[in-house]
C-alpha cells in the first residue's frame, strides 16, 4: 500500500504542502518547469532550498506580477475598505474579499475581484487532467464555504482578491498536481498545530485559528500550543480536509522518501511540513457507517440523495430493500464515509432523505493495496486500477475511460476491453 503521512506539528499552509510533496519526487525541478508551463495568468512558481534549525528542505514561492503576496494584509470589503495586519506566522496564505458593488485600489494598482464562477474559469483554462480538476474546485469550494458561513454571505456572493486568487489557485493546483503524481492509496496525517493567540484585524482581534480555519478543520483533530502565530491557513487546512484518508499517529511504514516543506518564518521548533512517503503493511482501516430507513420517499427522490452524498466524499452509498412496521415496504440506506466527515453527512441525510433518526456504527474493513496506472493508447489515455495483497492480485480498467472510447468509436465497452487487451 501506497502510504503518504504528513507530519503537521507547525500546521499546514499551501506552500509548505507543495514543497514537502516535491522533494518526494526523483525530479522535482522538472515538476516546476511543469508548473509553470501551466498557463496560471501572470504567475510564477519559484523553488529554493532552505535551512532552519540545521535542516535543509525547500520553499516554495508564488509571484503574482512578479511579486510574492505579503499574507499580513486581509482585505474585506463592507461599504469601505478595511486593512487587516494578520502578522501570519507562515507570511504567504491568500487573503478573501468580500465586495459589495465596488472594487479596491492598492498600493500596486487596481485590481479586480474574482468570485467562484471566474474561478471555474480559470481552471478550466489550465487543461487539466479531469480529475486534478475535480481536486482543485473541491478544495476552492471548501473555502469558499468557509468565508460564506463566516461572514454571512452566499458562496456566489463571495469574491477572492485577484493577487490572493492567483497565489491561492496557484498552490492549491500545485498540491492537487503532485497528489496525482505520488498516487498514494492512504494519506494519513497527525493532528493539527494551529497556534495560539489573536491576530488584530481593523475590525478587531481574532483567535487563533481564524474563523475561516476553524470552520474548515472541524470534525478534525486540531491541538494549540505555546507558539503564538497563525500556523494552519484556510488553504493549508481545505487541502488537508479534502485529500487526508484519516488523522492519527504514523503507521507501520517502511519509508523510501522524505520532504521537508518550509514556511518562511523561524521559531525554535523548524517550521515546516514534512512528508514521508513508502510502502505501508498490510492492514485494516476503520469507516464510519451510517444508516436509516425510509418508507415515504420516491426512487427518484432517493437516486438523488445517493448522488449528494457521493458528491461530497462518500466512500460508498448503497439502499437495500426491507419491511418495516405495519408491514410497509422500504428502504434502507447506507452511507459508509471517514470518521471526519461524519457531521457532514449526517446533515445531509437529514436534509435530502425524510429520515428522523439516523444510526451509527464503526466498522474495519480489510483492504487491499491498490495503485492507479495511466496507459497510452491509439483511442487516448486509460486509467487501469490495480489491486493486489492477502495473496491475491487483479486488474481492472476505469469505466469512465472505457465508456469515453466506446462513445468516440461507437463500440461497446467489451470490444474496447478487447481491442486493449490486443493492442
Amino acid at each position: 500500500m501506497r502510504t503518504l503521512y504528513l507530519d503537521c506539528g507547525m500546521g499546514a499552509a499551501g506552500d509548505m504542502l507543495t514543497a514537502a510533496l516535491l522533494e518526494l519526487l526523483p525530479e522535482p525541478d522538472r515538476f516546476v518547469d511543469k508548473l509553470n508551463t501551466l498557463g496560471i495568468p501572470d504567475v510564477e512558481f519559484r523553488k529554493e532550498k532552505t535551512v532552519k534549525c540545521g535542516i535543509t528542505g525547500t520553499h516554495m514561492s508564488v509571484l503574482v506580477h512578479g511579486e510574492e503576496e505579503g499574507a499580513d494584509v486581509h482585505h474585506h470589503e463592507h461599504e469601505h475598505t478595511h486593512e487587516h495586519d494578520h502578522e501570519h506566522a507562515h507570511e504567504h496564505d491568500h487573503e478573501y474579499t468580500q465586495e459589495h458593488e465596488h472594487t479596491q485600489e492598492h498600493d500596486h494598482g487596481h485590481h479586480h475581484h474574482s468570485g467562484m464562477h471566474e474561478i471555474e474559469h480559470i481552471v478550466a483554462d489550465l487543461k487539466l487532467p479531469e480529475k486534478v480538476e475535480k481536486d482543485v474546485l473541491a478544495v476552492y469550494g471548501l473555502i469558499a464555504e468557509a468565508e460564506s458561513h463566516v461572514h454571512g454571505v452566499p458562496v456566489p456572493d463571495i469574491h477572492f482578491h485577484e493577487v490572493g486568487t492567483m497565489d491561492a489557485v496557484a498552490d492549491i493546483t500545485a498540491v492537487c498536481l503532485l497528489m496525482n503524481e505520488l498516487e498514494p492509496d492512504e494519506v494519513i496525517c497527525s493532528p493539527i498545530h494551529v497556534g495560539s493567540g489573536h491576530v488584530k484585524c481593523a475590525h478587531g482581534i481574532l483567535p487563533v485559528p481564524a474563523p475561516a480555519t476553524a470552520f474548515i478543520l472541524q470534525s478534525i483533530p486540531t491541538y494549540g500550543g505555546g507558539i503564538k502565530g497563525e500556523l494552519c491557513t484556510p488553504t493549508g487546512a481545505a487541502l488537508l480536509k479534502h485529500f487526508v484518508t484519516h488523522f492519527g499517529d504514523m503507521p507501520v511504514m517502511r519509508t523510501q522518501a522524505i520532504g521537508y516543506g518550509m514556511g518562511k518564518k523561524d521559531f525554535e521548533t523548524v517550521n515546516c511540513v514534512r512528508a514521508m512517503f513508502g510502502e505501508g503493511e498490510d492492514r485494516t482501516d476503520t469507516v464510519l457507517e451510517l444508516s436509516c430507513n425510509v418508507d415515504d420517499m420516491t426512487a427518484e427522490e432517493i437516486g438523488f440523495a445517493m448522488d449528494r452524498l457521493f458528491e461530497s466524499g462518500a466512500n460508498e452509498v448503497f439502499t437495500i430493500p426491507i419491511g418495516m412496521k405495519k408491514s410497509r415496504p422500504g428502504t434502507l440506506l447506507r452511507v459508509m464515509c471517514k470518521e471526519q466527515d461524519r457531521e457532514k453527512m449526517l446533515h445531509l441525510i437529514f436534509k435530502y432523505t425524510s429520515t428522523i433518526g439516523v444510526r451509527e456504527t464503526m466498522t474495519h474493513r480489510y483492504i487491499l493495496d491498490r495503485r492507479i496506472e495511466t496507459a497510452g493508447t491509439p483511442y487516448g489515455e486509460v486509467r487501469r486500477k490495480i489491486s493486489s495483497g492477502y495473496g491475491v492480485s487483479r486488474a481492472k480498467y476505469e469505466y469512465e475511460d472505457l465508456a469515453k472510447i466506446a462513445s468516440a468509436q461507437a463500440l461497446s465497452i467489451e470490444e474496447v476491453k478487447k481491442l486493449l487487451e490486443d493492442k
